[in-house]
């Protein structure tokens, strides 16, 4: 992989829709500014975002501004101090397929921007279209997050035998969300590395579990995090272990 921003950057995926992804990265990317880093966190559902709506911040730019040759930092909301958020557009079909030439004035903007922050997240839409494996293709690491929904397993099985077998990444964190326990979490992290061992020649790594929390869909429908409205909830303190681990 040819590193194209000095910050750390991760990218955050999941091969099927509904799993809880942006939400996750809403809240670890909160969990590292509290451990006092510098987070960027860029939608990269480019087509339909929605980070913004999780955070209930309004957007002035987004990523298009930057596509369309916009300002640089004018572009990043603060919604807390040393917490940026590039925001995406919603409804506009042509911003899901990035060209060459969109892929890179976005990696131009990014080099010049991660300077400032000492992690870059990247939350993408779910599946492997065009701008989904562009933004897997610059990161350090692709975590991918699932369910332990039979279908969920699978699509992630599939994301990854695609990114391994046509971009030769072959390393991938995995988090499980909305499980009974950890011990569920593990079970079905071990099962599908197992499967990707032996068939696809990939390292797996656990980097955590986030048990089901009521509170989630409630801060969702308040547009607020859950680290914020319930910190000592399940669902927060299992994104605080996995930001250690990060």
């Amino acid at each position: 992989m040819n590193r194209l921003l000095t910050a750390k950057t991760i990218c955050i995926t999941s091969g099927k829709g509904g799993v809880g992804k942006t939400s996750f990265a809403v809240n670890l990317s909160m969990s590292l500014v509290a451990k006092g880093h510098r987070v960027l966190l860029i939608d990269g559902d480019l087509g339909l975002a929605n980070v913004d709506l999780l955070l209930g911040i309004s957007v002035q730019k987004t990523i298009r501004d930057v596509m369309e040759g916009g300002a640089l930092m004018e572009s990043i909301c603060f919604p807390s101090e040393n917490f940026g958020v590039l925001p995406a557009t919603s409804g506009i079909p042509e911003m899901v397929d990035l060209g060459p030439e969109e892929q890179g004035r976005i990696g131009t903007y990014l080099r010049a921007v991660a300077e400032s922050f000492d992690y870059v997240l990247i939350d993408t839409a779910a599946g492997i279209g065009t701008s989904v494996l562009w933004f897997t293709s610059i990161a350090d690491e692709v975590v991918i997050l699932l369910t332990p929904d039979p279908t969920s397993i699978t699509d992630a099985y599939a994301m990854m035998k695609v990114l391994a077998q046509k971009y030769g990444r072959k390393t991938f964190r995995l988090v499980l969300n909305n499980v009974t326990d950890v011990r569920e979490g593990l079970g079905v992290f071990n099962n599908l590395r197992d499967v990707a061992e032996r068939f696809l020649k990939l390292d797996l790594h656990f980097l955590g579990a986030i048990p089901h929390d009521t509170d989630v869909s409630q801060a969702i429908r308040e547009q607020v995090p859950f680290l914020k409205r319930t910190p000592d909830g399940e669902a927060a303190r299992a994104i605080q272990v996995i930001a250690e681990q990060v």
